[in-house]
């Protein structure tokens, strides 16, 4: 792993200095006197900035800087310079296989082209860190099934998930808009599907009051997510990892919040009730599967007779493949919510048509699927977009943070 970081950072430094010096030719052969002057001050300005950015971001990942917030904006910057730099470099290098010929001039047009690309999707770049990300959407749907008791009939279910609140350092304005927009919903009930860190406890620390005012009729459910356990930050022992995880078990508690790991609960409207289950992460390699449907059933006898019984029942997973791989295989629970894919911060809508390349790694990636069991019952996953970002602090498109207001209807 640790030849694999050495070679990244050397191909990061090779590639930032070889489109550098790329663009620097580029504005000796094209441009004339100001211009030419103003193009080289901003060159110069823009290169010293990148790579500053670059080194700034080697050293505190290699120091094992704990403030991951800083290091995750440092990069965002340092990307938002490289990318648009790298596209422009290739637009123009194809523009130098084919020059246009003008006034007995070969002229590089697809160079101002890349220009005016690369400024664009640099604009695109920083428009998705502070309004996409911003601009919390609430998904409405209604979720039919004639198992549903009676007194369940337009129950409202609000879920949240991933969100990954370390993204937000100690600025609690966006987690506020959440809470404050899942209030104005009047929920009965509010299931968060996982990820509230990125990748230690301490995270959670400012955001716990916040959080506290998320209020149902029956209640806030919660279950782990990947990034909960602590798999992504250095431990000097285990039992300092362990003792993060249980910190975050208390701060939930504390946040008045029930966790469901590996466990159920039954959830009482009128003369009527659910059941609501949940496990812990069902992990893909190389992170462990800590998910246990069987122990989180909520009837022994039920578990022996293969997870069937005449129950309505919601799950929640963390990882919508846990419900691909397995819940659809060995049970008849009627809804899964799930999370973690969070349409990879970039989904595209063309009419009917959505589009995001987080399809291509999650088979499962958004919305609602249905599959019907060997038994013949139609069981359906929801999968949440998710409210925050890990890895680069943006959303672009139409990825944009999500609550969604399940009505549970007859």
């Amino acid at each position: 792993m640790r030849h694999l970081t050495i070679i990244a950072i050397v191909v990061l430094y090779v590639l930032t200095i070889a489109s550098q010096s790329y663009i620097y030719k580029d504005i000796q052969t094209y441009l004339r006197g100001k211009t030419k002057k103003a193009g080289i001050f901003a060159f110069w300005i823009l290169s010293l900035v990148a790579l500053s950015l670059l080194t700034i971001t080697i050293v505190l990942q290699i120091s094992d800087y704990p403030d991951l917030y800083k290091v995750m904006w440092i990069l965002f910057s340092y990307l938002a310079l490289f990318v648009p730099s790298i596209v422009y470099c290739l637009m123009s290098a194809i523009g130098r296989l084919f020059k246009w010929q003008r006034n007995g001039r070969r002229m590089n047009y697809l160079a101002l082209v890349g220009f005016l690309f690369a400024s664009l999707l640099f604009i695109t770049i920083w428009w998705g860190a502070f309004f996409t990300r911003n601009d919390i959407v609430v998904r409405e749907l209604d979720y039919k099934n004639s198992s549903l008791p009676e007194s369940f009939e337009n129950y409202r279910v609000v879920q949240l998930s991933d969100a990954h609140v370390g993204s937000w350092g100690n600025d609690t304005t966006f987690v506020s808009k959440v809470v404050n927009k899942i209030n104005s919903l009047s929920p009965d009930l509010v299931l968060f599907t996982g990820d509230i860190v990125n990748r230690e406890t301490v995270e959670l620390a400012p955001f716990i009051k916040t959080l506290s005012r998320i209020k149902a009729k029956d209640g806030v459910y919660s279950v782990l997510g990947n990034h909960d356990y602590g798999d992504y930050a250095h431990w000097d022992n285990i039992s300092v990892k362990e003792a993060n995880l249980e910190l975050l078990k208390s701060w939930q508690r504390q946040m008045g919040w029930t966790m469901l790991n590996n466990d159920f609960a039954y959830i009482i409207n009128g003369k009527d009730s659910i059941v609501l289950i949940g496990v812990e992460n069902w992990g893909e390699p190389p992170f462990k599967q800590y998910g246990e449907l069987a122990k989180a059933y909520p009837d022994n006898q039920l578990k022996k007779a293969g997870l069937h019984d005449n129950q309505f029942k919601i799950l929640l997973t963390h990882n919508p493949e846990h419900w691909n791989q397995e819940v659809t295989s060995v049970s008849n629970i009627d809804l899964t919510l799930s999370g973690h894919t969070h349409a990879m911060q970039m989904a595209f809508n063309w009419g009917n048509i959505r589009f995001s390349p987080a399809k291509f790694k999650y088979p499962l990636w958004s919305g609602f699927y249905n599959r019907v069991n060997q038994k013949g019952d139609t069981l359906s996953l929801y999968v949440n977009e998710g409210c925050g970002e890990v890895g680069i602090p943006a959303r672009y498109g139409n990825a944009y943070p999500e609550i969604t207001l399940i009505k549970l209807k007859r």
